[in-house]
């Protein structure tokens, strides 16, 4: 039996789930968690394999020996450290430029009465409906006109104002306490004081949800640089890896291990903030 508290503030017992039950439940998320975890435990093993073990029938689980050379073969088959340098300098500029972009937006959406209010909140959130390649060719044709193709200028500036990023922080900035923006006015404080010495602290755990958000994107995206960049040297890793891809055979291993060393900075971001992600997330509104 386990204890849960009425409206009226009685506790009340409810009867344990049946042994059963909580078997079952943890077998389906035990087989859900094999299903999310596997293919990337499979990457990892292929980066480690020879070519033949790659491709051999039936396959091979573990590699018969360790090949870290498909580790050392990504460096001199590509320019694998510029591919790092640019991934880093457009996801860094982009987090910094979304979170005060969206952190402005979203507390005028959410503390300033003006007209249009609602009608512009809904056109940002118009802008989440639409496919992303719809934005490909608009944006590269603007990229064009300002000279700006295959240079890194087109793929942060795009990149610096966020629809979702407006509507997280919003929905955050609508759950804090009002009172503390009355007694601010009270001092003397006008908006942008408000933003930025109460408003902006408290939404600590919203900024680090959105930061990790836009992180992910930023570094996994493929498809913008691969449009706008045509120079190897100017490549981010997400589409610089799509050298390693073949015409007519791949080199799986080497392909998975460039793809291992692109995700370690990834899988080290979220383990190190996880808590504080799963807080932003969940103190929005938006529950998975």
């Amino acid at each position: 039996m386990t204890r849960a508290t009425s409206p009226n503030g009685r506790t009340r017992r409810r009867p344990r789930l049946p042994a059963w039950t909580r078997l079952a439940t943890h077998l389906i998320l035990a087989v859900g968690a094999l299903a999310m975890i596997g293919p990337f435990v499979w990457s990892t093993l292929t980066s480690f394999k020879t070519l033949g073990e790659a491709f051999q029938v039936p396959p091979t689980i573990l590699p018969e020996q360790l090949r870290w050379e498909n580790y050392a073969q990504v460096f001199t088959q590509l320019p694998f450290l510029a591919f790092y340098e640019n991934t880093i300098i457009v996801t860094a500029v982009k987090v910094v430029g979304v979170l005060i972009t969206s952190s402005l937006a979203g507390y005028a959406f959410a503390r300033i009465d003006f007209p249009g209010r609602n009608v512009l909140f809904a056109l940002y959130l118009a802008v989440l409906m639409v496919p992303y390649q719809i934005f490909l060719l608009p944006q590269f044709l603007i990229m064009a006109k300002l000279g700006w193709v295959n240079t890194l200028l087109a793929l942060i500036v795009p990149g610096l104002f966020d629809a979702f990023g407006t509507f997280l922080l919003r929905q955050f900035f609508m759950g804090l306490p009002r009172e503390l923006e009355d007694a601010a006015k009270i001092d003397g404080c006008n908006h942008f004081q408000i933003y930025w010495r109460i408003m902006l602290p408290l939404a600590k755990p919203g900024l680090i949800a959105l930061a990790i958000f836009t992180f992910l994107w930023s570094w996994n995206d493929f498809l913008w640089p691969l449009v706008v960049i045509n120079s190897p040297e100017k490549m981010t890793l997400g589409a610089g890896l799509a050298f390693l891809q073949g015409q007519y055979l791949t080199d799986f291993p080497l392909l998975m291990a460039g793809a291992m060393l692109s995700t370690l900075p990834v899988i080290a971001v979220f383990v190190v903030l996880q808590r504080q992600f799963v807080e932003g997330v969940a103190s929005t509104g938006i529950k998975g």
